[in-house]
């Protein structure tokens, strides 16, 4: 193999950079892997999790609202969509994992170390602002689905979701492999969940030819399609996720021998493949079980005879909660969605601490204790929250959500372009620079997603104003 310079090297981080800042620093490098000789199964075993941890990011509350209102709107027609959204998503968390193995950088360490200087303030709060934004759905989503469990009002249900940062910290005393496993149940319970409201429930069997035909024929013929088409693509990948993968991979202790490299490689991207499929699953459920019972509908009546209206701007999940019982005729529905509504809300505010964490360390080298950073996060979450809910009532929980998703797509091209230009350097990549299949995925994925964030602007952005301003 030949001699390589100090930038091509993963073990050497390039003369910009100190050793002694590293990502996630409390968990870096804490799970050890087997030798190759090890066999396939063993090193599974020691690389699986991160990509869970990434993987609840794709089925958060913002997610949930965009594949109801799909499903409901358009029956089977936008799954094409949520498979297209997914592949894209795959393929810039396998390029994600690979900077933080090869470079043993996370993104926001090359940003900082690899582009001017005065970029690293600009870009750092971007990417603060979509975590803010991101931390607002998962706040909303939890509340809401305190809400709907135990009639807790609205608003005193953000408040409540405040005190969760007991829970990150008392996770994180534990290592990386149990937070690994807390996720695991949180997205194993969402996923059984959408099970047994698909599989098991025989008001909401669906046709599985029917969906079949669906996810391989492209359309988007009918009024509003794109408009909704451009929302599950924008809620699907998320910016704080490239980040935090390529710091997640660094919790295992990786060699950094070319045998050791390309393993570490490998079983990334099978990590990224099997819990991204899985998080489509789920997105996928969410919108046939929405296509299954709201769909030629435009009202329902409820038990005590109120009539839920509906329409392009409802509150989905709110209607989904109190229609699916009545609807399948079993109380048993109704909990299945919010319990799984509780977990991806809980599951994301997880992720997102430590994406916060990784971003502030990474751009600008600054320590905090998690206990601070995680009152800062979910503070700038909650107030927008309160704030809003405080003055217009329970009612824009929705307009919140959309909001969110706004923040999120305008900043993920500051994420994906840096990456993708990374990733694809000889000079900083060496000879695991991206070629073939992956260079032009990842290319074609972040154009694609770019280009449909730039179509959607300006209705985008006159949708925020609307929200922010109460017009």
């Amino acid at each position: 193999m030949a001699a390589e310079t100090p930038d091509q090297h993963p073990s050497s981080h390039g003369p910009g950079h100190e050793a002694n800042h590293l990502s996630l620093e409390g968990i870096h490098g804490t799970v050890d892997v087997p030798p190759e000789r090890a066999g396939f199964w063993k090193q599974w075993r020691a690389f699986v999790g991160p990509a869970i941890l990434i993987s609840v990011g794709y089925m958060d509350p913002g997610n949930w609202g965009t594949d109801l209102a799909a499903g409901a709107q358009f029956k089977y027609d936008l799954l094409w969509v949520v498979a297209l959204a997914s592949i894209m998503a795959i393929f810039m968390q396998i390029i994600s994992a690979r900077l933080g193995v090869v470079t043993g950088k996370d993104l926001a360490q090359a940003s900082r170390d690899w582009y001017p200087k005065w970029t690293r303030v600009p870009n750092w709060l971007l990417t603060e602002l979509a975590i803010a934004a991101c931390d607002l759905a998962e706040v909303l989503g939890s509340a809401v689905a305190l809400n709907l469990l135990f009639h807790i009002p609205l608003l005193w249900a953000v408040i409540i979701t405040g005190f969760d940062v007991l829970l990150l910290l008392g996770l994180q005393r534990y290592g990386m492999r149990t937070i690994e496993a807390i996720v695991f149940v949180l997205v194993w319970t969402i996923a059984a969940c959408y099970f047994i409201e698909i599989f098991i429930l025989p008001e909401t069997r669906p046709g599985f030819l029917e969906i079949g035909r669906a996810l391989i024929t492209p359309r988007l013929a009918q009024t509003g399609m794109m408009f909704v088409a451009i929302g599950i693509i924008g809620a699907t990948v998320m910016p704080h996720n490239l980040y935090l993968h390529s710091a997640l991979v660094q919790s295992r202790k990786l060699q950094k021998d070319e045998a050791s490299i390309r393993s570490a490689i490998r079983f990334n991207t099978i990590d990224s493949a099997v819990a991204l499929s899985v998080a489509f699953l789920v997105n996928a459920a969410i919108l046939v079980l929405a296509a299954m019972v709201f769909y030629g509908k435009s009202q329902l009546t409820v038990p005590g005879g109120g009539v839920v209206t509906f329409g392009a701007d409802s509150d989905w999940i709110r209607i989904a909660f109190l229609t699916l019982a009545p609807l399948l005729g079993t109380a048993v529905a109704s909990t299945l969605f919010a319990v799984a509504l509780l977990a991806s809300g809980q599951s994301s505010t997880i992720t997102g601490t430590l994406a916060g964490q990784v971003v502030m360390e990474g751009f600008m080298h600054w320590r905090m204790a998690p206990w601070l950073r995680r009152v800062i996060t979910r503070t700038l979450a909650i107030l927008p929250a309160i704030i809003v809910i405080g003055i217009r009532g329970e009612d824009s929980v929705n307009e919140l959500l959309t909001l969110s998703q706004v923040v999120l797509a305008l900043q993920l091209p500051f994420a994906m372009f840096p990456l993708l230009h990374f990733t694809s350097s000889r000079k900083r990549m060496g000879k695991w620079r991206l070629t073939g299949v992956l260079l032009v995925a990842g290319w074609t994925s972040a154009i694609l997603i770019t280009a449909i964030d730039l179509y959607g602007l300006p209705d985008s952005l006159s949708t925020a104003w609307r929200i922010i301003t109460g017009g």
